[in-house]
């Protein structure tokens, strides 16, 4: 017999540790949408406050990381978590309290977005975060969902796209779903890796506009899709269709880049 309490522990948990963007285009409301729209409940970890508009981010500021570990630790203390889910770090001290958080729940899945740059172009790592990165958070990592930019900066070693992710499968990550946004090709290709090869890959119409979020979109429904059981190739194929159709759908609300429509189906 179902009760109240098993019913509510049927909806999959998924834990966002990201900054804050006051737009909704990014970050953790960006997050708890797209973990919402894809049947799953969001709870999030704030990671950094951010000043910032749809053209550029003018200020990030991390919290302290006692603040980020109690903010986790009260919610793994009350409920399943089913997922994490990783965006914006901004500091070494960050990336050490993120770390200590995981170890907590060992065999939770993580997805990390390791968000480097800003859309409008503002850099938001150097040597000491990306290192930390690699030392503390890839070895950890279930999935890495780098753009190509990112990807170079943080496989540190290969020339070519396959190279790079093989580099950063080499670094602990099981799996890495390359994004090909930034990539000058005609479509979007985006390739899913693990086990040292190219495990499946994905040809998308590349649209018109540049959009604000879509990285933290995709990643945060990867992240519901395995908090819901789903295999890899099969989260991973359902959050590019879901947040394909979120950007298709999307809006220019403010002066700079376009925001993604993350219940689009709701006018289905």
């Amino acid at each position: 017999m179902l009760t109240e309490h098993s019913v509510a522990l049927a909806v999959p948990v998924v834990m966002t540790l990201a900054g804050h963007d006051p737009t909704g285009g990014a970050g953790i409301q960006a997050d708890s949408e797209a973990i919402a729209s894809q049947g799953c409940h969001a709870v999030s970890v704030i990671t950094c406050l951010t000043v910032q508009d749809t053209c550029n981010v003018q200020r990030i500021e991390p919290l302290a990381d006692y603040l980020i570990e109690q903010q986790a630790e009260a919610l793994l203390a009350d409920m399943p978590i089913a997922a994490f889910k990783i965006g914006l770090l901004g500091s070494v001290e960050v990336v050490h309290a993120v770390h200590r958080i995981l170890l907590q729940a060992p065999d939770v899945p993580v997805i990390l977005d390791p968000v480097l740059a800003a859309g409008g172009g503002k850099d938001f790592a150097n040597d000491a975060l990306l290192g930390a990165i690699r030392e503390y958070l890839l070895p950890l990592t279930t999935l890495l969902t780098p753009n190509v930019p990112e990807a170079r900066q943080l496989a540190v070693m290969g020339e070519s796209l396959d190279e790079q992710a093989f580099a950063l499968l080499d670094q602990g990550c099981e799996y890495v779903l390359l994004t090909g946004t930034h990539a000058a090709t005609e479509r979007v290709e985006n390739a899913l890796y693990g086990d040292g090869k190219r495990l499946r890959t994905w040809l998308w119409e590349r649209l018109p506009e540049t959009y604000h979020g879509s990285g933290c979109t995709l990643a945060a429904a990867c992240a519901a899709n395995l908090a819901k059981g789903m295999e890899m190739s099969k989260a991973v194929a359902a959050a590019q269709a879901y947040t394909w159709g979120s950007l298709q759908a999307g809006r220019k609300i403010g002066r700079g880049q376009w925001l993604p429509d993350r219940f689009y189906w709701r006018q289905a």
